[in-house]
């Protein structure tokens, strides 16, 4: 196969939750166990830092990364889901993983795998583990996909574990209520290691409290007094909490003994963007008018887009909407402002919420607009409509931006 089949292979072949949704989940980590194990258990001695959370998990873990880097360590880097390119989730250094190694990884060990039948997101975790073991990096920030517990990331022994904030967020899986989630996203608290929790939920914070007490898990919390934090080239005002939560993290890796020079500190976090290849968060694309692409996805996300917008001089809003079926959908409408104009459309993957069904929902709420037959058709509708002085919004999922980036 060359890369391009083996693509295809990946993304049709296994369970893949982010296009199929809920059928492509497993909650369970034993084929996680036996993948690595196959591989030569490539996680047990890897140095790294784990990060779960409703939202701001990847912000923090490219900002992470981007410190890391820039201090001069071989930093591994492993996120989901991707936008454009598969190798986006694992990268070294900023560097995404060659086509070749992705094809030669299946090539060698699909036969294998078949007998127990491992997810999408499974597979590339153990690309992942396996591929910063090869290159021998000297520390990996790893993101979990959904939740944490159960996560196929959660085999790992970080230096330090951290928890960005929790939200009503895939409660079909995790709970329906902020403690049941807190449960599970404080599943990558481990025994003896460090943790760090960003800003969140009381009733959240109680319960992780708990979990590493029990678990003689230090405790710490990132505080947010903006005049003493560095800067960052993350845009939004939200990349304010994240941005308290990875300097955070970056103190108690210093107390384990990682060097972290102030400078090098300050510059990597200035330098997210061309460091990592960092995208798809409050992502600026045009002037004139102003186009803004964002993947916030569930009610606390969106919520922060939505503050955003409200400090982006314009005109008039002009908003294209995606969304996949199997979320709150009201709790989402119901932050969109009723005086804009709606672009709604469905991105091209199984999940997709039909676009004239998310029209039909969203006038419940106020809110209209025509609907399109693709991303790409909404966008330009979009672009056609807009003056100058307006605002374009791109989001609703981060497959609706991938399909304009």
């Amino acid at each position: 196969m060359d890369y391009f089949e083996t693509l295809d292979y990946l993304f049709t072949q296994l369970p893949y939750y982010q296009r199929q949704g809920p059928a492509a989940y497993k909650a369970d980590l034993s084929n996680t166990i036996a993948l690595c194990g196959m591989l030569g258990n490539p996680q047990e001695g890897l140095k790294c830092v784990h990060i779960a959370g409703t939202n701001g998990k990847g912000s923090v873990a490219h900002m992470v990364a981007s410190v890391l880097q820039e201090q001069g360590y071989k930093t591994g880097l492993y996120t989901s889901p991707h936008l454009k390119d598969f190798r986006e989730r694992i990268r070294i250094n900023g560097e995404m993983m060659d086509q070749d190694m992705v094809t030669s990884f299946v090539e060698k060990y699909k036969d294998q795998w078949q007998e127990i039948s491992p997810s999408f997101f499974e597979i590339t975790v153990g690309m992942a583990f396996q591929y910063f073991q090869d290159e021998q990096v000297d520390i990996a920030v790893i993101e979990t996909g959904l939740g944490g517990r159960l996560d196929s990331t959660n085999v790992v022994s970080p230096e330090v574990a951290v928890i960005t904030n929790i939200a009503l967020d895939h409660t079909q899986f995790l709970g329906e209520t902020i403690e049941e989630i807190a449960v599970e996203k404080g599943g990558i608290i481990k025994q003896g290691r460090p943790v760090v929790l960003g800003k969140m939920n009381h009733r959240a914070s109680e319960v992780l409290s708990e979990i590493a007490a029990h678990r003689n898990a230090n405790l710490h919390t990132s505080t947010f007094d903006n005049e003493k934090l560095p800067s960052t080239d993350l845009e939004g005002k939200f990349q304010t909490e994240n941005l308290a939560t990875a300097v955070k993290t970056l103190e108690v890796l210093g107390a384990l003994g990682w060097q972290l020079d102030q400078v090098n500190i300050d510059s990597g976090l200035l330098n997210v963007e061309e460091n990592t290849g960092f995208k798809g968060r409050w992502q600026l694309l045009g002037e004139n008018p102003k186009i803004i692409a964002d993947c916030g996805h569930n009610a606390a996300g969106v919520a922060m887009a939505m503050e955003g917008l409200k400090s982006a001089a314009a005109d008039s809003l002009h908003v294209v909407l995606g969304v996949v079926e199997d979320k709150a959908l009201n709790s989402v409408l119901s932050l969109f402002p009723k005086e804009s104009s709606y672009y709604f459309c469905k991105a091209d993957i199984p999940r997709g919420l039909p676009a004239e069904d998310l029209q039909a929902a969203a006038l419940d709420f106020g809110l209209k607009g025509e609907s399109y037959p693709s991303v790409r058709r909404a966008y330009e509708a979009a672009r056609l409509y807009a003056k100058k002085e307006d605002t374009i919004f791109i989001g609703g999922s981060f497959f609706t931006v991938a399909e304009i980036l």
